[in-house]
């Protein structure tokens, strides 16, 4: 697996955004998909040449970044790729001077809530515009 970093513009990210926002619109049909913030700083992974799998990482206030976007292809998932973006984006957020993470799921995303906790994410109140609403689940962690 190869992790590397792509513009926001990537036909790559495009490919991944799109197939993740479509998974989010089966799970949450109720809720628009948020736009793609200009400012995200995209890694994408890949098998054998294939793009399987991105995130992104947004600055914030200073020392604060948001992790958007992690989406692994379904047949990739349970192979380490998330852990790979990850950690990837954690790294990329250090060189940053970064020193805490927060990010948002849901509780329609069973799977991810107790992945993100077995990387050190504590969950958190919502922030931003999860505030308020009853399926987002948010997480902090320290760098």
């Amino acid at each position: 697996m190869l992790i590397q970093n792509k513009e926001i513009t990537h036909p790559d990210v495009t490919l991944l955004v799109r197939n993740a926002e479509d998974e989010l619109i089966v799970r949450y049909p109720e809720q628009v998909p948020s736009t793609v913030n200009p400012h995200a700083r995209f890694v994408v992974a890949y098998v054998l040449g294939r793009p399987v799998g991105c995130g992104a990482l947004i600055l914030l206030d200073e020392g604060v970044a948001e992790i958007k976007r992690l989406y692994v292809l379904p047949a990739h998932r349970r192979n380490g790729v998330a852990r790979r973006i990850l950690l990837a984006l954690e790294r990329k957020a250090i060189a940053a001077q970064v020193g805490e993470l927060i990010l948002a799921s849901g509780t329609r995303q069973p799977e991810a809530l107790p992945f993100y906790e077995s990387l050190g994410y504590q969950r958190i109140e919502p922030y931003g515009h999860h505030i308020g609403n009853p399926v987002s689940v948010c997480f902090s962690k320290r760098l």
